[in-house]
C-alpha cells in the first residue's frame, strides 16, 4: 500500500505487521477502540542511520518535516510524588514544561524524564517512544496542531520503523487531551 505521507516503499495497516512493533504498542493496536479504525494506523519500515530529522525528511520527504510529531515523557513532581505524562507535539515545535504541562499535572516541577526512565516505564526503545501502547493511567497530552493533521509520522515503539497515524486518532487514545499551546515554536 502506498503511504499517505513521505516517500517510503511500502506502508502496512499496523495490526497486519504487529510483530513489528514493540510489545505494549502492539498490544495496544490488537485491542484498538479508538474511533478511527485500526487498520488506518501504518507502519512503514524506516533506517536507524537516517533518524535525524534533516537527514529523514531528505531521504523519505521534505513534507515530512511539517507532518512529524514527537512524544516525549515528562515528570512532574509534586511533594514526594511523580506523575509521568506523554506529550505529543509537533517535530518543529517544543513541548511547553514549564507551563502547560506543569499546570495540567498539577505540578509543582516539570522536567523531561530521564532516558532510562523513558523507557523502562515505557517498554519502548530511546528515539522510539510513540502515544500508542503507553501505561493506561499515563495522561496523553496532545497538541491541538497534531490531532489537526490528516496523517502524523509518529515514533513506532523502536528506531527502526515509524507509524502513520490519522491526527484525530490521538484525541482517542487512552488518557488523552487535546491541548492548545502545547508545542510552542
Amino acid at each position: 500500500m502506498r503511504a499517505p505521507i513521505g516517500n517510503f516503499d511500502h506502508a502496512t495497516p499496523a495490526p497486519d505487521c504487529l510483530g513489528e512493533l514493540v510489545r505494549p504498542v502492539a498490544d495496544a493496536v490488537r485491542h484498538w477502540r479508538g474511533s478511527v479504525p485500526a487498520e488506518q494506523i501504518l507502519y512503514v519500515e524506516t533506517d536507524p542511520q537516517w533518524a535525524d530529522t534533516a537527514v529523514f525528511v531528505q531521504h523519505y520527504g521534505q513534507d515530512l518535516l511539517e507532518q512529524s510529531a514527537n512524544c516525549v515523557v515528562v515528570a512532574g513532581k509534586r511533594g514526594g510524588g511523580t506523575t509521568f505524562a506523554a506529550c505529543v507535539v509537533l517535530s518543529t515545535t517544543r513541548v511547553d514544561v514549564n507551563g502547560v504541562v506543569r499546570r495540567r499535572l498539577g505540578a509543582r516541577k516539570a522536567s523531561f524524564a530521564p532516558m532510562d526512565t523513558a523507557t523502562g516505564e515505557t517498554g519502548m526503545e530511546y528515539g522510539g517512544i510513540t502515544p500508542i501502547g503507553l501505561p493506561g493511567d499515563w495522561p496523553v497530552l496532545v497538541d491541538a496542531a497534531v490531532a489537526d493533521l490528516p496523517y502524523v509520522l509518529v515514533g513506532s515503539g523502536r528506531r527502526r520503523g515509524k507509524l502513520l497515524v490519522p491526527g484525530k486518532a490521538f484525541a482517542g487514545l487512552p488518557g488523552a487531551v487535546v491541548l492548545e499551546g502545547l508545542g510552542t515554536a
